[in-house]
């Protein structure tokens, strides 16, 4: 293993690279105002507590979203399946013309159909942590299909698990 960065020197992109090479799922975030259903893609998505019941989101303070989640209040996080490639690049920017009734709604807020996981929050804590903004939500719904093979994304690339 080399020590390419020294400390003070950190490049951003090393930086990404190297954190890029950590798998992780992929999902899609949700909220609902009175201009519309929104999404995007996140894969920077964790459980934070089981007592009280918390999970949390990492959110750019450039992104569009992050202003959306805020008025709302509440978010929901649709973990994707294997299958839904397409909606993690659809929600990430690169939108596919053919889309369209992608939700169901849970609790009042959208998720995707065929999530192998939804979870909807009652936004609790905003707290900023450099460029991005980490989002708190206190879980008030969540189910999950026990069968459903998570869709990951590592070193910059969509994957799966092996059979």
């Amino acid at each position: 293993m080399s020590d390419t960065a020294a400390i003070n020197t950190i490049d951003k992109r090393a930086l990404r690279d190297c954190c890029g090479r950590f798998a992780t799922g992929v999902t899609v975030i949700t909220t609902r105002t009175p201009e519309g259903d929104h999404g995007m893609t996140v894969s920077a998505f964790m459980s934070l507590s089981l007592d009280p019941p918390l999970i949390c989101i990492s959110v750019d303070n450039q992104a569009k979203m992050l202003p959306r989640i805020e008025a709302a209040g509440r978010y929901a996080v649709s973990v994707l399946p294997e299958h839904m490639r397409a909606h993690a690049l659809h929600f990430a920017g690169k939108p596919e013309a053919g889309f369209t009734d992608l939700f169901e709604e849970r609790h009042g807020l959208p998720v995707l159909r065929e999530a192998g996981a939804v979870i909807v929050t009652e936004l609790v804590q905003r707290i900023p942590a450099g460029d991005h903004v980490l989002l708190v939500g206190h879980v008030r719904h969540l189910s999950h299909d026990p069968l459903a093979r998570p869709l990951l994304w590592h070193g910059g690339q969509f994957g799966s698990l092996a059979a």
